[in-house]
């Protein structure tokens, strides 16, 4: 008898826990984002994009697959889509290469896996994983997490695979301006003032039937970048984080100030030592602290509870959501 009610009690628990409501949340980039200022039709294919990354990730989750299949599943439908800048539709840099970003981490285990200038994955998200698998470290870079990535069965293309002709003719304008402002001031060159050169990141967090959370985040990073700069997408705490206790966060933005205000890790601080709720404590770093220092950008997160938060100080930014009971929405400009 004694066997019997542990084997009940066993069950019992664990369909509690198979019983947790699942939820995943996408980013594409902040940016801007106006009413009118895309085209209906590329706005009708923004939003499939992100739905098709929402259907890939809830598919797992709805099946009970964990947090990090989803955010990863959700994340290679982005990188595939050449509308976002990550994977395919990467930006260039100075150079006129695609340099790609990506980071992963494990709210449950607070393992992580991020890759940083890699120009042959075809899905950076899928490298980040298989650092935090099957690896010991957290971060690799350049040729070596090229040459890792390979050895794990990650899918490697050609350089040219990367070249979209929008993200071309993008870094030709730039060439433009530069050109006509040397002519004009024979000074040091600068990037164009266009904040959108720096935007279009993409991110899932994700909430799994068990209980887990989970964080992703993938980039072509900055257009024009030079020198083998790296943003806040690849660094974890900056702009990748999850910790079951706390949060799951993915941010976009301008890399450089997600950086300096550890941004993610610092949302996540707020609810575990200031006991703040996760939408006090994102309002706190991206409304306040992120504008004082002159930065601008977004993020979304998510709660073990399955509160949802996103925060953007620019004029918009893609986003998307999908509960465990059909519920989500699609919004790319402010409310």
């Amino acid at each position: 008898m004694r066997y019997l009610f542990v084997f009940l009690f066993s069950c019992c628990s664990y369909s509690s826990v198979l019983a947790q409501n699942h939820v995943l949340v996408i980013h594409g980039g902040a940016g801007s984002l106006t009413p009118g200022s895309v085209s209906p039709g590329k706005e009708a294919a923004y939003r499939h994009g992100m739905q098709k990354a929402l259907n890939a990730g809830n598919r797992i989750l709805k099946n009970g697959g964990t947090a990090t299949d989803a955010v990863v599943a959700a994340i290679k439908v982005l990188e595939d889509d050449s509308l976002f800048n990550a994977g395919k539709g990467a930006v260039f840099t100075a150079a006129g290469r695609n340099e790609l970003d990506a980071s992963i981490m494990d709210g449950k285990t607070l393992k992580a896996g991020a890759v940083a200038g890699v120009t042959t994955v075809k899905n950076p998200i899928t490298a980040a994983r298989a650092v935090m698998d099957k690896s010991p470290h957290v971060l690799m870079a350049g040729k070596g997490a090229e040459l890792f990535a390979e050895k794990q069965g990650c899918t490697i293309m050609p350089a040219s695979y990367f070249r979209t002709e929008e993200q071309y003719n993008t870094i030709m304008d730039i060439r433009r301006a530069e050109q006509k402002e040397q002519e004009q001031k024979h000074g040091s060159l600068r990037q164009p003032e266009n904040p959108d050169f720096k935007y279009g990141t993409v991110g899932a967090v994700a909430l799994d039937k068990y209980g887990n959370l989970a964080a992703g985040t993938s980039t072509g990073g900055m257009t024009n970048k030079s020198f083998g700069r790296i943003g806040d997408s690849p660094i974890i705490g900056a702009g990748t984080y999850a910790n079951n206790n706390t949060c799951a966060i993915s941010c976009t933005g301008w890399g450089e100030y997600f950086i300096r205000l550890v941004m993610a890790k610092s949302i996540s601080d707020r609810i575990e030592l200031a006991h703040m709720s996760l939408d006090d404590a994102a309002n706190e770093m991206m409304m306040k602290r992120l504008p004082e220092l002159g930065g601008d950008g977004g993020m979304i997160g998510l709660d073990r509870k399955g509160n949802i938060v996103n925060y953007f100080n620019t004029p918009g930014m893609f986003r998307a959501y999908i509960k465990w009971n059909g519920e989500s929405a699609i919004e790319m400009y402010r409310k």
